[in-house]
């Protein structure tokens, strides 16, 4: 399955995942290390972050594959809910920290050979620790972008922030997601990385 996040209608990036479960909790997925993925880069391949959002949005852009360089991540998609959750991992694959990543739900969508789900990210996060204490993350570009109405793909600051607060309420309180589900996750020895991403994963967006 295909995780992308869309930015006002554009692809901004794509990560190639495996479905771990898919139930009424939700949708769990798995990118493991190396994964075959795209980002939104300047025509000089600048990625958002590596440039101010003023000089983002006016700039041309393209879409740059490449791999996905980190630790393997856990991705878990509430069903509607304006939040995913990410296990991160530290470089020797032991469960690091919670992500909650503030974002519009996912949407699905299925062409038979590719299927996917588009989100809106929506640049706020949380940072949860395995003790529970947590961190707000990127609030310097949330607000930076947020000067920018006209071109920042985030309508309703306050309720992002709502958002945010309440799944920080059901960390403190070591609540699911935050219980230890899934921080001992193992792969499947033979979940191999695809060579590259699937025909149709530039499909235009759902969002």
């Amino acid at each position: 399955m295909l995780h992308r996040n869309v930015r006002h209608g554009r692809l901004g990036w794509v990560r190639a995942a495996r479905v771990v479960c898919d139930d009424d909790r939700g949708l769990l997925l798995w990118v493991a290390r190396n994964s075959p993925v795209a980002h939104e880069v300047t025509e000089a391949g600048l990625g958002m972050r590596a440039v101010p959002f003023a000089e983002w949005i006016t700039s041309s852009y393209r879409l740059a594959e490449g791999r996905w360089s980190g630790p393997p991540v856990l991705k878990f998609l509430p069903r509607g809910a304006a939040h995913s959750v990410w296990w991160f991992r530290d470089a020797r694959d032991n469960f690091q920290n919670w992500y909650v990543n503030l974002e519009e739900p996912g949407v699905r969508w299925d062409d038979g050979a590719v299927a996917g789900v588009d989100m809106v990210d929506q640049d706020l996060d949380v940072v949860v620790h395995p003790d529970l204490s947590w961190e707000w993350k990127d609030e310097d570009e949330f607000v930076e972008r947020l000067a920018f109405p006209e071109h920042y793909w985030v309508p309703d600051e306050k309720a992002v922030r709502a958002e945010g607060e309440r799944v920080i309420r059901i960390a403190e309180a070591g609540e699911f997601p935050f219980d230890g589900t899934w921080c001992d996750f193992t792969p499947p020895a033979d979940w191999d990385v695809p060579d590259e991403l699937p025909s149709g994963w530039d499909r235009p967006p759902v969002r």
